[in-house]
């Protein structure tokens, strides 16, 4: 297996431009065009848990506008000519918030699909850590 073949990157990252611009702007249709249209589509958000495409085409349904982001970091990884992981860090604009998003891609026959993604944001603090880190 060839990881990161510099013409799988670039269509990835095409994808993942696409995604950014179609969420930035909300245009609901390519959103929903770019995840894999089937039941086993998964995507974690920062307030909701959505199990197959007719659920994320639900939630999107549901937006009004997605906060405005700019991109600090992204790295992609291709494995092979058909699956790849595009990470995402990023800076929500007008509150300093850390976010961060991954997302799963395969080539299917009608192109690059994500079939996972994950978003969540940055705790400022983790209550859970902070007993962790308390002497015993």
């Amino acid at each position: 297996m060839q990881l990161d073949d510099p013409a799988v990157l670039a269509e990835v990252r095409a994808v993942f431009d696409r995604y950014e611009a179609a969420l930035m702007a909300n245009r609901t249709e390519e959103l929903d065009a770019i995840f894999w249209a089937d039941p086993r589509t998964v995507r974690f958000g920062i307030t909701e848990i959505l199990y197959g495409h007719d659920a994320i085409r639900a939630f999107r349904a549901s937006v009004k506008a997605y906060a405005q982001r700019i991109q600090r970091k992204v790295h992609i990884v291709a494995f092979g000519r058909d699956f790849a992981a595009t990470h995402l860090e990023y800076e929500r604009v007008g509150t300093g918030l850390i976010g961060r998003e991954t997302k799963i891609m395969a080539r299917m026959p009608e192109g690059w699909r994500v079939v996972s993604a994950h978003v969540s944001l940055l705790a400022g603090q983790d209550p859970g850590r902070a007993m962790q880190d308390k002497p015993a």
